[in-house]
């Protein structure tokens, strides 16, 4: 005989209290200086689901702390991926934060080499074309 297990009723989704939100504002503005423009729907996040919001805030901040590796460390890494992607968006985001945080754009254009020799010319091209947009110097 089997036994039936209960219904289990899902609470109804959260809605961002008064306090919640001011803290998101913040948070949003806090990720446009290192970062630059935040994504769209990340943004719709603060009101359509703070509590994944501050979840990815957690995490997102977790990624960046230093930790064995500095933060430019990491960001020099994210800037040789996102080249290697080809992702516009995100590799002037990492540029415009590496800037931000001190990196230099020697160190871009050194890492933007070792893309090259893993990733190929047209990853390297790119990537060098979007630093020389963003770190005009």
């Amino acid at each position: 005989m089997a036994v039936k297990k209960p219904m289990v009723k899902k609470a109804p989704a959260k809605k961002p209290v008064a306090g919640k939100a001011a803290a998101t504002g913040k948070d949003l503005r806090h990720l446009e200086k290192q970062i630059g423009k935040v994504p769209k729907f990340f943004r719709e996040l603060t009101t359509n689901d703070p509590e994944m919001f501050d979840l990815v805030m957690k995490f997102e901040n977790h990624i960046w702390d230093d930790g064995k590796l500095t933060k430019q460390t990491k960001k020099i890494i994210a800037i040789a991926i996102a080249a290697a992607l080809r992702d516009q968006h995100a590799v002037r985001a990492q540029i415009a934060g590496a800037a931000a945080i001190g990196v230099t754009k020697a160190e871009v254009e050194e890492a933007l080499r070792v893309t090259f020799l893993l990733s190929g010319m047209p990853a390297y091209v790119y990537g060098k074309a979007q630093l020389d947009d963003v770190m005009k110097k």
